[in-house]
This record gives C-alpha cells, structure tokens and sequence, in this order.
C-alpha cells in the first residue's frame, strides 16, 4: 500500500498530497539556501524554519508525486537572484515556504515546516556543510557531506530513471514575491 500524507501552510490555505516514499530527507547547508531562508523568515508571520546551524530541512519528493490540492492561488516564487537557477516558492496567506525547485528538474525539495509536529521523516543526511560559517558544530547523528555526496545524487538519478527521465513542469504559480 503506498503511504499518502496530506501536508499544509502554517494556516492552513494551502494544502498538497505527496504519496509514497521519499527521495531523501536532508538539511541543505548551502549559502544560497541559508541566504534565502533568512530573508523569507523576515516577511509577515512566515513560519521559522531554518534549523540552528542556518541549515534549511527538506524532504525531496519526485513531482509526479506531489499534488498542490487548495490555495494555490497563494503560491508566489522568490529567485534569489534573478539568474538563479532554483525557485523557491512561498505560501503568501501565511509566508510558508512550501516547495524549492530546481529549473528542469524532477524532484521537488519540499520544506520540513510543511509537516504536522513529530510526523517530519528523520533527518538521513546533511549536504553542503563546507558552505557554513567557521564555528558551526553540527551534530554526528547522519553523514555532514562537505559537498552533495555519491549517494545523494544517486538517488535523484534512480528516482529520475523510476519516472522514465520526465520532468514535470510545476505551473500553478501566481507571480513573483519579493523579499
């Protein structure tokens, strides 16, 4: 039986299904991520997300398993620069950040913040540790990957060849946000 969850923006507006397992549930160190998730932190209400070290959690889901069901006249992308590669895209009824894509890719790397408390998967992995500032200790409960690690990116790609190297497209996004 494949397992579905039903998971939401922090108030409630927006609510999306994602079905079966994940591709990976990770902490992304990366400047870009960590530069991001503070200036989304500082609009109205949003939620706080990002973990002590300024890591941000995600839990990867391939697209043809993630269903945007309500409230998707809420979404807006936030680029942090206007050639970055990566769109964030936040719930603005609340400020929830709820998914980060990557252009053309398969998977999206949804926020941890969108689970209901103690049902987020566990932590597997941490990727882009090199990225933090010196000083920062983290903890030695999952594998800190100094860059994206073999296993991380081999599990994109089988996850890639179980969708027969399609890419859905994610259309229902309405404007810009600016932060």
């Amino acid at each position: 039986m494949t397992q579905t969850n039903r998971l939401a923006c922090a108030c409630g507006q927006v609510h999306l299904e994602v079905k079966g397992a994940p591709i990976v549930n990770a902490e992304c160190c990366c400047n870009s991520c960590r530069a991001a998730g503070a200036r989304i932190q500082t609009l109205p209400s949003a939620p706080t997300f990002l973990e002590a070290s300024g890591a941000t959690r995600f839990v990867l889901y391939r697209k043809d398993r993630v269903r945007l069901l309500q409230g998707t006249d809420h979404l807006k992308e936030f680029h942090l620069t206007p050639e970055a590669k990566t769109r964030r895209v936040v719930a603005t009824c609340c400020n929830t950040p709820v998914f980060l894509e990557f252009k053309n890719g398969h998977w999206l790397s949804l926020y941890g913040c969108l689970w209901p408390s103690g049902t987020l998967p566990p932590l597997e992995m941490r990727t882009m540790t090199a990225d933090l500032p010196a000083g920062v200790v983290l903890p030695e409960d999952v594998p800190n990957a100094r860059q994206q690690s073999f296993s991380f990116f081999a599990r994109l790609l089988s996850a890639w060849v179980a969708m027969g190297f399609r890419s859905p497209k994610i259309a229902c996004v309405n404007g810009a946000l600016q932060v």
